[in-house]
């Protein structure tokens, strides 16, 4: 299977998101692919990403290969226990590993996710409700906070102003 990045376009952002042996290795934000899904697995993958941005799918199937240090694949795992339409603080990830103070090195690993949306990185911001940063530009973060506020049926979903 190639591992030439594929697009994945939404009405948020357009993802180049690269596949190695029917597992997602790694996902651009805000990027081009160099050519459409073309795998079934790759089919896959778009579909589910696309459903993502229609509000309509919560959680992936596909697997993902997380190539990181102990310390970012903790963080990581920890990112995908933060529900759908919810967000944590730097701390209160660091906490949540075990390591309450790491923020700063929370904030690190958040900036070295491979997969970012698969492992939702944006629902992290920092003490006192900002943002804090992310890879794909703040008006990118905001807006899938929003669209997850927006389709969350859960109590203490955060909205964005």
């Amino acid at each position: 299977m190639s591992n030439t990045p594929f697009t994945v376009a939404s009405t948020i952002t357009s993802l180049s998101v690269t596949v190695t042996d029917d597992t997602v290795t790694g996902i651009q934000l805000d990027r081009r692919g160099r050519r459409p899904a073309g795998s079934p697995f790759e089919k896959r993958v778009a579909r589910e990403l696309i459903q993502y941005f229609e509000g309509v799918r919560t959680e992936f199937t596909f697997p993902v290969h997380l190539a990181g240090s102990a310390f970012e694949r903790r963080v990581w795992s920890a990112l995908k226990r933060i529900p759908y339409g919810q967000t944590r603080t730097y701390g209160e990830v660091a906490r949540a590993i075990g390591r309450p103070g790491a923020a700063r090195a929370v904030g690190t690993a958040n900036g070295r996710n491979p997969v970012p949306i698969v492992i939702p990185c944006h629902r992290v911001v920092a003490a006192g409700g900002k943002l804090g940063g992310f890879g794909g530009g703040l008006s990118l973060k905001k807006d899938l906070l929003r669209l997850e506020a927006s389709h969350s049926t859960l109590p203490g979903t955060v909205r964005p102003e």
